[in-house]
């Protein structure tokens, strides 16, 4: 026989055994510290090198959120801005969802021509590469 109680046997999902692991390492008061200042510098990182990525094409607000979400396990005020992030995403794709194709079309295109716009003034200004008027010579010349 053995000393150990019978609990059920049912499996863990990863979300338990995270929640288990943190509340265990937040029991101990340094632990909790030393959660706080690593919580608090990886979503750091996260969310610079987030807002660095906003004006090139790419996942760059994507990125902010994900380092909010970081934040948001140890801070109450990331907790409450990521919500409100959340429910304004929300809200904007449902209005979206709405409209009539038309002017879904336009709001589509009004994302690419600011992401073309910022592909070129990126490529431009941090490169040094004219893509029109390389276009412009290739056509010219072929």
């Amino acid at each position: 026989m053995s000393d150990k109680p019978d609990f059920p046997q049912r499996s863990s999902t990863w979300r338990d055994r995270a929640r288990i692991a943190h509340q265990t390492v937040r029991a101990n008061p340094t632990g909790a510290a030393a959660l706080k200042v690593i919580i608090g510098v990886l979503g750091a990182v996260v969310v610079a090198i987030g807002v660095l990525l906003i004006p090139l094409p790419g996942p760059g607000w994507l990125i902010v959120i994900g380092g909010l979400a970081i934040w948001a396990i140890e801070f109450v005020w990331a907790r409450h801005l990521l919500r409100f992030t959340k429910d304004k995403v929300h809200g904007w794709t449902e209005w979206v969802k709405r409209q009539p194709l038309p002017v879904r079309l336009l709001i589509g295109l009004a994302g690419l021509a600011f992401v073309a716009a910022v592909l070129y003034t990126t490529l431009r200004f941090s490169f040094g590469i004219d893509v029109v008027s390389q276009a412009w010579e290739y056509v010219s010349t072929h």
